[in-house]
């Protein structure tokens, strides 16, 4: 059975960071990308980062881009979110998610629909 647990989100002011953290078990970790959805109050799931734990290979949403960090511990089947200047739109449940399709611009959409999920984390950034 997946299973993905996350931990790390918390209540922060904006210009802060924050460290998400996704241990996944019952599965093979290198056969997975791993990413990260985010779902804010009466908005629909925004897909954010994935990560390939095969090779490593890594895709950010736009506005993520140069502020978040993906990345693998391979040995700890653990993928993190280093998440650096956050600000208030960042608030958001964010929800780590397993799928077998490489990562990319497909992964959403299929991890979307079909991949396992966790059970999410909160970020709330204070302005």
């Amino acid at each position: 059975e997946v299973q993905l647990v996350e931990s790390g989100g918390a209540l922060v002011q904006a210009g802060g960071s924050l460290r998400l953290s996704c241990v996944a078990s019952g599965f093979t970790f290198d056969d997975y990308a791993i990413g990260w959805f985010r779902q804010a109050p009466g908005k629909e799931r925004e897909g954010v980062s994935c990560i390939s734990s095969s090779d490593g290979r890594t895709d950010y949403v736009d506005s993520v881009k140069g502020r978040f960090t993906i990345s693998s511990d391979n040995a700890k089947n653990t993928v993190y979110l280093q998440m650096n200047s956050l600000k208030p739109e960042d608030t958001a449940a964010y929800y780590c998610v397993a799928d077998r399709t490489l990562c990319g611009s497909s992964w959403y959409f299929v991890a979307l629909q079909l991949g396992s999920w966790g059970q999410g984390t909160q970020v709330t950034v204070s302005s």
